[in-house]
Formats: structure tokens, C-alpha cells, sequence
């Protein structure tokens, strides 16, 4: 299993409530000044970078609890130069000042991460703000991006409604990277982990044999990540709904030439 030893987040997103909406213009804001430690509480998604979407696997939520303590979920996939760290509802210190607002995490014995907010103006719903984002790594510390951030609020979270067995399909030409086409089955445990079942020639349910099987949900996002032949692998999507035995994905994609597409998934409950 590879060791990620090094943590960069650059901040990003894609709207929440319709998967893909826009962030409003806030014709009205608020004083973000005016008593933020109670207006910022709640569970919040980043929706845009510099006014455009980002894919859905550079998401990162938001959970703050009170004016000193908030949870930070992201599941980041490797890329060329660097690794990225697997953030499962991860403690960070807050302090808040006026308008601005510092989230502290100690990503691993190595590497803290600070998140630098200075709100622009916020509402019940969204709030936009100024992002630095700064990596210490034994002692060096340096920024890593700065960027104008519209964050939705989260008003669900689907982490104990997932739990139990889905079968399921893509429901358009570009699904999951790593998608057969195929109907599959997926096993979401309380403990954080999963089993995966294909169907074999016989049309038998297989379970997967993989060294690890995570996942996690946090409002909306739901993050997996496996190892096969010693290799990680990760896909993130976006529960668009889920009641009773059904239940629906998004994610937006992006292809190497940097277009992008929506990909969907369909499924149903069987346990």
C-alpha cells in the first residue's frame, strides 16, 4: 500500500443543492463582521473557484461546529507531482476575527494545513470568500493557492442512509471511470468500509478481494478508495438523492483535454 507522506489541498467546487447550480449574487449580503461564529455554523460544500465548477473529485466540505472547532472531508486523487491526502471528517481549530476566519489541520506528523478565510458576504444558504490556503511541512511553510470561493450549506447528509447494499448501473455513456457498464452491488458498512460484488460466469454474486475498501459520506459527497495489485484507486461522487431504496449519483468529470461531463449513476437497495 503507498504511503502518502505529503498534503496539498487547493480549494475548489461545484455547487451543491442541484449538483451543478451557480452561486447568486448576493444582492443584499449580510455583514459577514456582524457576529460570524453564529452565522458560519453548519456543514457547507465548496461550489465555485474564480466564478467556474470544479470536478467533483477536487471537493472538500466544511463542518463547523462552533467559533473553535470544525471537520474537513476531501478525497484527493494522486497526481504527478505530489500526493493527496485522504481527509475523513478530520479535526481542524478555528479562529475567528471579524471577518476572517482560520481553519488548522494537522494532516499528518509532518504536514499542517491552514485554510485562511476572509468573507466577503454570507447568508443562510451561501457565502463567498477570499481562500488562502498554506502548507507547513517540517517547518516550511508555504501558500499553496489563493482564490475567490463561493460555499453552498448543506441542508442533508446521506452517511447513515447509505448503510446497507445497493445495486446499481451508469445511466449515461461517460459513468465511472472504472465502471464495466455492468450492474454491480456495493455493501456501505458503519465502520467506514465496503464490499464490492460483481457477478461471475455462473451469474453468482462475487465479493471483491481487495487489500482495502473505504468510503465515506459527508452531506452530499461520498468518496471511495480501494487498492488492487498493490495500486490505490479513488472515485468521488454526488448522492443527487436518495429516499427509501433508491438512489441517484452525479459527478461532474473532466477529460484530459480539460472539457468536461456529468456522469450519473442509478441504484436501488437490496438489503
Amino acid at each position: 500500500m503507498k504511503k502518502l507522506l505529503n498534503f496539498m489541498l487547493a480549494a475548489a467546487l461545484i455547487c451543491s443543492a442541484s449538483v451543478f447550480t451557480s452561486c447568486t449574487k448576493q444582492d443584499n449580503p449580510v455583514n459577514p463582521a456582524d457576529n460570524l461564529a453564529e452565522k458560519i455554523k453548519g456543514k457547507w460544500i465548496f461550489a465555485e473557484r474564480n466564478g467556474e465548477p470544479t470536478p467533483t473529485n477536487k471537493k472538500r466540505v466544511f463542518n463547523i461546529v462552533s467559533e473553535t472547532k470544525a471537520y474537513v472531508s476531501a478525497s484527493r486523487g494522486a497526481e504527478p507531482t505530489m500526493a493527496m491526502k485522504w481527509l475523513d471528517h478530520t479535526e481542524a481549530d478555528v479562529v475567528i476575527n471579524g471577518n476572517k476566519m482560520t481553519l488548522t489541520m494537522q494532516a499528518d506528523e509532518h504536514t499542517t494545513v491552514e485554510d485562511e478565510f476572509i468573507i466577503i458576504n454570507i447568508d443562510d444558504t451561501e457565502f463567498t470568500a477570499n481562500l488562502k490556503v498554506s502548507v507547513t511541512v517540517d517547518g516550511t511553510k508555504e501558500k499553496v493557492s489563493e482564490n475567490i470561493l463561493c460555499l453552498k450549506k448543506l441542508a442533508r447528509d446521506y452517511s447513515e442512509t447509505i448503510l446497507g447494499t445497493w445495486e446499481g448501473h451508469v445511466t449515461n455513456s461517460e459513468g465511472s471511470e472504472y465502471d464495466d457498464g455492468k450492474v454491480h452491488r456495493w455493501e456501505y458498512k458503519a465502520d467506514g468500509t465496503y464490499v464490492y460484488y460483481s457477478l461471475d460466469e455462473a451469474g453468482e454474486w462475487g465479493s471483491s478481494e481487495n487489500d482495502l475498501n473505504e468510503y465515506f459520506v459527508d452531506g452530499t459527497l461520498l468518496c471511495t478508495r480501494w487498492i488492487d495489485n498493490d495500486e490505490e484507486f479513488r472515485e468521488w461522487w454526488e448522492i443527487a438523492y436518495l429516499k427509501g431504496d433508491k438512489m441517484q449519483w452525479k459527478a461532474l468529470r473532466q477529460n484530459e483535454d480539460g472539457s468536461t461531463y456529468t456522469a450519473t449513476f442509478e441504484m436501488k437497495k437490496v438489503q
